[in-house]
This record gives structure tokens, C-alpha cells and sequence, in this order.
């Protein structure tokens, strides 16, 4: 036989495939595994996300970089003076930026770090939650 031949004979061997006596009982089968073990996994990510979203709350609030410490290796301690100039920079783009619009009173620098992280994870939540809108309305 060529295989010009056994192609075309496989293809016709898979394209009809042979009904089992218990097809439908199969089905059923599957389908409560699945509904059941929907709940289960469910819960598990819950406590999963729970859990990490502690962990990752806890880790941001006690946050120290130890970006100047002398002690730190020189690439290290290069990457603090950039990241420090960096932030000084934008520092000062964002000043500059709200003079020219007239807002050169409003300090967000009177606020802790803490209070300018939860309002940046709200802004981040908020527009998440609008993505989430739009793609459920999409689909």
C-alpha cells in the first residue's frame, strides 16, 4: 500500500467513529465530575487568592528597599542613585505639570505612602472592574 493510498484509508477510519452502548451514561458521568469538582475548585482558588492577597498586603506594608546602604555592592548602590534620580525627575515633571495647569497647591506628598498605595490599588481595582464590565457586555 503507498501512502498515497493509506492517508486517504486513515482519514476515512477516524471520520467515523463507533458509538459505545454507554455514550450517554459516559456523558452524564462527566458532567457531574465536573459540576461537582466546579464547587471544590472554586473554594480552593478563594482561599488561594485570599490567602496570597494577605501575604502580598503584608510584604507591601513592610516594604524596605535599602537602596543607599553603603554596604550594598556598587551595581546595587548605582541602581539606588539612578532609581533616586529617576524619581526626582518625574518628581519634577509632575510639578511643572501641575503649575502649567494651575494646581501647584495640591501636595500629594503630605499623604503616607501607605495612603497613596490604597489609592493607587483603588484606582487599579476600579479600572479592572470596568474592563471587566466592558468584556462581559462585549461577549
Amino acid at each position: 500500500m503507498s501512502a498515497d493510498e493509506f492517508d486517504p484509508m486513515i482519514e476515512r477510519l477516524f471520520a467515523r467513529s463507533p458509538q459505545m452502548a454507554d455514550a450517554g451514561l459516559f456523558v452524564a458521568e462527566v458532567e457531574t465530575k465536573l459540576h461537582s469538582s466546579s464547587r471544590v475548585r472554586t473554594l480552593a482558588l478563594t482561599i488561594a487568592g485570599l490567602i496570597g492577597g494577605v501575604i502580598a498586603v503584608r510584604e507591601s506594608v513592610n516594604l524596605n528597599l535599602h537602596l543607599s546602604n553603603d554596604q550594598a555592592p556598587v551595581a546595587g548602590r548605582m541602581i539606588g542613585q539612578g532609581l533616586e534620580a529617576a524619581s526626582l525627575n518625574v518628581q519634577d515633571a509632575v510639578g511643572s505639570g501641575l503649575s502649567q495647569l494651575g494646581l501647584s497647591e495640591l501636595t500629594l506628598g503630605s499623604m503616607g505612602g501607605m495612603q497613596l498605595f490604597w489609592i493607587a490599588a483603588g484606582a487599579l481595582i476600579a479600572f479592572a472592574a470596568a474592563g471587566v464590565v466592558r468584556l462581559s457586555q462585549d461577549v
